[in-house]
């Protein structure tokens, strides 16, 4: 939209060309046609034309120039206000049209082994008209859904991140399974309790640094209230696998993480007493999107525990 009728009662109908009214309102802005005429990348010649232009279609003096600049006439100030009303119509007026005419988007974000693919798909099947977008993001970055990266997350409770602007729905429960080499004396037990490995030395991973994580994850603290012993520190959850293939240390993992089974130098046995991890979808507490409520209700219906 490049023009707006206006009507003045004494010159009948005026096109008013917007792209006029803005070099009117950067020019009453500097005080000074030189000035404007640099900001706005025109000659000054021409800027001059194009305000008289604007004073002919109005029927009006907008400035009054001297040798030392130009300042507003009481045309001017009138139409000043009016001016800065006229360009935010046109720029909201642009905004709401271009957003009515994109298709609508969902992000999905999906952490660690989680798959998403049969609720992402269910969206799509159901709202052919949105664009469905599923993306990984690293644990540590679990404040996209507070930012707005994501609409929806798919993790693994504890979050990294403050939860007071988030609210969870819970899909599935997965217990929670020790990791340790085959070579370790454990190996062979159909289960095990936090006693059998309490002086075993857990990983402590920069990925996974959050205090909830690793004291959720270590199961700390023990019933006696003291903590687990920590052998090293790596940088990477593929370093922790390697640390604990080499019999340096143990973890515990949900027993639903597919990446434990890629090493077969590694068992799991499941760890009783303890309570389960939960695994859900993590949204804004404020969200009205429609969009992310199917995505929570195809959640619900697709995403099921994988040890089922």
């Amino acid at each position: 939209m490049s023009v707006l009728p206006l009507t003045s009662p004494s010159h009948g109908d005026a096109d008013l060309n917007l792209r006029l009214v803005r070099y009117f309102t950067v020019v009453a802005e500097h005080g000074n046609f030189g000035r404007a005429a640099a900001e706005l990348h025109v000659a000054q010649p021409s800027l001059s034309r194009q305000i008289q232009r604007l004073e002919r279609q109005l029927g009006a003096r907008l400035f009054d120039r001297t040798p030392q600049g130009s300042s507003l006439s009481p045309a001017g100030a009138a139409f000043l206000p009016q001016a800065h009303r006229l360009l935010e119509t046109a720029r909201a007026a642009v905004a709401t049209t271009r957003a009515a005419s994109e298709p609508r988007t969902l992000t999905i974000g999906y952490v660690d082994d989680l798959i998403v693919t049969p609720a992402v798909r269910a969206v799509r099947e159901s709202h052919p008209d949105a664009r469905v977008i599923a993306r990984h993001v690293a644990w540590k970055d679990a404040d996209v859904v507070v930012n707005g990266a994501v609409n929806a997350l798919v993790a693994r409770l504890p979050l990294a991140c403050p939860t007071s602007l988030l609210h969870t729905t819970v899909l599935y429960e997965e217990p929670r399974v020790l990791v340790i080499p085959e070579s370790h004396s454990l190996a062979g037990r159909t289960s095990v309790t936090l006693d059998d490995f309490a002086n075993d030395a857990f990983v402590k991973c920069a990925a996974t640094s959050a205090d909830a994580w690793t004291t959720f994850w270590r199961a700390e603290p023990r019933p006696d209230g003291s903590n687990a012993p920590v052998a090293a520190r790596v940088d990477t959850f593929e370093d922790k696998l390697e640390l604990i293939a080499e019999g340096h240390a143990i973890a515990i993992f949900p027993l639903g993480d597919r990446r434990t089974t890629l090493r077969k130098d590694l068992v799991t046995v499941p760890v009783v007493g303890i309570e389960p991890c939960k695994v859900a979808v993590v949204t804004r507490a404020d969200s009205n999107n429609e969009l992310v409520d199917a995505f929570i209700a195809a959640a619900r219906r697709e995403l099921v525990s994988p040890t089922n």
